[in-house]
């Protein structure tokens, strides 16, 4: 196996560990902290915005310079909107899917209904994550520096991050719905093993097809642009009447580290 393969399948491995560190929260925890979850998914946005622009767009428009016959900017813009756009219709195929289901199952099957379409709909998520870190850690082929590697371990580590509240996001649920706390921790991982299998993809692409990477970099920052202001953003800001600060300081602290690491390394 290519080492930058073998090191996106470590590196996605990671992020799915991550996953099952949050669901692992249900083992401990009857409800775990939402303040605590707020902020963390607010850093966790923060870290993406930053990173889809220094780690993966900055790069895109670089590479996309040197080997694409299109203009760099139609390359970057091209590649971030179908990353958009993926996410987008992965949203609209749940939402299809769950209407469709809610229009022909009785109301004995309504739970299960919701526990397949809440797995279904975060392990969706994942794919463009994965892809992501599998890029990131392909794109080192052509330039194999300290301060790569450090980039592409930001992207990895801004996702493990976001993962964290994702694994809690399905095992806490699960809970609340009457499963046991083993049951729920095993289906609550289970929905970040997409990842490693997205992050070989990723790396595969971009070491053995180079002209398809600036294209790979823009679609991944256009996915997790998309995931960050859809749906972490507005989660973390839900309930935060008595402090509503607290989420958006961690978007900004996140947004912070990310942009000193990649800055001062790169």
């Amino acid at each position: 196996m290519n080492v930058f393969v073998l090191m996106a399948l470590l590196a996605t491995l990671g992020t799915w560990f991550v996953t099952a560190l949050g669901a692992a929260i249900v083992i401990f925890f009857k409800t775990p902290n939402q303040k605590g979850l707020n902020i963390m998914l607010g850093f966790a946005s923060g870290i993406m915005i930053a990173a889809s622009f220094w780690s993966l767009l900055q790069p895109a428009i670089e590479r996309a310079k040197l080997t694409s016959d299109t203009p760099a900017y139609l390359v970057a813009t091209i590649g971030f909107i179908f990353g958009a756009l993926f996410m987008w219709a992965s949203d609209k195929i749940v939402t299809f899917a769950r209407k469709k289901t809610d229009n022909i199952q009785e109301k004995t099957n309504e739970r299960m209904h919701r526990i397949i379409m809440l797995i279904l709909s975060i392990t969706i998520h994942n794919i463009p994550e994965g892809l992501a870190v599998g890029v990131a850690f392909g794109a080192l082929k052509d330039g194999y520096t300290a301060e790569n590697l450090m980039a592409a371990i930001s992207v990895a580590v801004g996702i493990g991050l976001q993962n964290f509240p994702e694994g809690a996001a399905v095992s806490v649920p699960l809970r609340r719905e009457g499963y046991s706390r083993k049951k729920s921790f095993l289906l609550g991982q289970s929905s970040g093993m997409v990842e490693p299998i997205a992050g070989v993809v990723g790396a595969l692409l971009v070491v053995y097809v180079e002209t398809i990477l600036p294209y790979a970099l823009s679609f991944a920052a256009g996915a997790m642009i998309l995931v960050a202001v859809h749906e972490l953003i507005p989660e973390c800001q839900k309930n935060q009447k008595a402090q509503p600060y607290l989420a958006t300081m961690g978007i900004v602290m996140g947004f912070a580290v990310m942009m000193l690491l990649d800055v001062m390394l790169g």
